[in-house]
């Protein structure tokens, strides 16, 4: 696979996102305006006109939702055998992109948080280097994801 910015020789090695349960927030939009639409639809029975009502505040709540659902999607962490690249997309016009070589890795480690984040197979990864850390939280499968990022810093630093 070939991205933008690929340099000669660079090979990808693995590509992630955070859980997707971190669209949360999304689905209580949703949730929020089938609620509020439904309201005049209980007050005023019998106007044929509050189902109208009830369908513009649910194409609200579902716009809403598929903006979150875009922003996770176009979120996610691409791994080659040179670098770690966070790509995070803030918004419809907005990105941001972290490169850090793996070279310059210092240690990795990760966090399951108890029986919850073990049951729903997530946790935090933490890659720490010279200039600062970089932390990603809700990764699925956290400790497959900790081996192979182990494996290539490792041949990275050789």
């Amino acid at each position: 696979m070939a991205f933008e910015g690929q340099r000669e020789g660079e090979q990808v090695e693995l590509i992630f996102r955070r859980h997707i349960s971190t669209t949360w927030r999304g689905m209580m939009w949703l949730l929020f305006w089938g609620i509020i639409g439904a309201l005049p639809m209980l007050l005023w029975r019998g106007d044929e006109r509050m189902f109208f009502v009830w369908l513009g505040a649910l194409a609200i709540g579902l716009i809403g939702m598929m903006y979150v659902y875009m922003l996770w999607h176009f979120s996610y962490y691409l791994v080659t055998n040179q670098r770690v690249r966070q790509v995070r997309q803030k918004g419809l016009f907005r990105k941001t992109v972290v490169d850090l070589g793996l070279d310059k890795i210092q240690s990795i480690s990760y966090e399951v948080p108890g029986i919850k984040g073990g049951m729903m197979g997530y946790g935090t990864l933490l890659i720490q280097t010279q200039v600062g850390d970089m932390t990603i939280s809700m990764v699925r499968q956290p400790e497959k994801t900790y081996n192979r990022l182990q494996d290539l810093a490792n041949k990275a630093t050789r």
